[in-house]
């Protein structure tokens, strides 16, 4: 799940990687600043499960479903959210509930929220302008 990425493209392979041995149930938090490659990585993701989708940022929309896959994929991203209970609202004990993955930008927002086992990525853009994901 971790490792460099010195274009989109390679940010987009990382998340294909990180697929492979993905589990229904399974919550993903990705931390980092804008630009840092997360919606990248999380369109690499859809695409080694098998989701025709056009995987976009959901920072307007809060929440992308990708279906088609080997797994639904649910794509929340923290950042617009002013509260836990603003993320309850929008079905978050719902997405828990469902046999698919859940990909949370910004996860660090509302860590209270997250299940014990999620796993972390922390999205870093370097100073040559390449991106590192690292397992934390």
């Amino acid at each position: 799940m971790q490792g460099h990425a010195e274009s989109p493209a390679a940010m987009e392979n990382l998340g294909r990687a990180a697929a492979a041995s993905v589990r229904p149930g399974t919550v993903i938090a990705l931390v980092g600043n804008l630009g840092a490659g997360k919606t990248h990585w999380t369109k690499g993701f859809a695409a080694a499960l098998g989701s025709p989708a056009d995987v976009t940022s959901p920072t307007f929309g809060l929440v992308h479903e990708y279906h088609g896959g080997r797994l639904p994929i649910f794509h929340l991203d923290f950042y617009r959210l002013e509260s836990a209970a603003e993320l309850i609202a929008l079905g978050w004990d719902e997405y828990l509930d469902q046999d698919g993955v859940i990909i949370a930008e910004w996860g660090d927002k509302f860590p209270e929220v997250l299940p014990p086992d999620t796993v972390w990525l922390q999205f870093t853009i370097e100073p040559d302008g390449s991106r590192t994901v690292r397992l934390t």
